[in-house]
């Protein structure tokens, strides 16, 4: 008999092993489960990000043209907007204008508001402070250049003249 107890004994020590090697082996599959959703989940995150910023680069480079052609537009007197022979090519740049706020609205890139409000450093950059007896120091009091967020990241920061104490 102590034979049989001895095989019963070492089966009941096998078993016991398998049934903790098994939960072993499910704790794994479930950790290498979770880890592969996660996995996903930034990839996923990654090319939503990808297609949504992917014209960041572009839309910084298509800036500078935006500004070009409101300085045109800014530069033009009064006198020749209503002058025959300019009143088609004023009307022209104006209608490119137009054009190029639109496709920046359906890209996602609007413009930054800055005039009048206190100065934000995730938003704007404090290019001279400037005494002021009319505005609240820190206030945002001339833009200089505009700024321009894409979806929720900045494109460009608003370059601006800020109100401080006067002297």
């Amino acid at each position: 008999m102590p034979e049989d107890l001895k095989e019963q004994d070492t089966a009941s020590n096998e078993l016991a092993a398998l049934r903790e090697s098994l939960e072993v082996a499910k704790q794994d599959v479930l950790y290498a489960k979770a880890e592969t959703q996660n996995v996903r989940r930034r990839l996923e995150k990654d090319i939503a990000d990808a297609r949504a910023y992917a014209a960041t680069s572009f839309a910084r480079d298509i800036l500078s043209v935006s500004d070009n052609l409101a300085r045109a537009l800014e530069s033009i007197p009064a006198d020749l907007r209503e002058d025959d022979k300019f009143k088609n090519l004023v009307t022209g740049l104006e209608a490119t204008g137009r054009e190029i706020e639109k496709v920046f609205g359906n890209h996602g890139i609007t413009r930054i508001a800055a005039k009048g409000l206190p100065l934000d450093p995730h938003q704007h950059q404090a290019m001279m402070e400037v005494p002021s007896a009319e505005h609240e120091p820190g206030t945002v009091i001339q833009e200089l250049q505009a700024g321009y967020t894409i979806k929720d990241r900045l494109l460009r920061p608003a370059m601006v003249v800020v109100a401080k104490k006067p002297d």
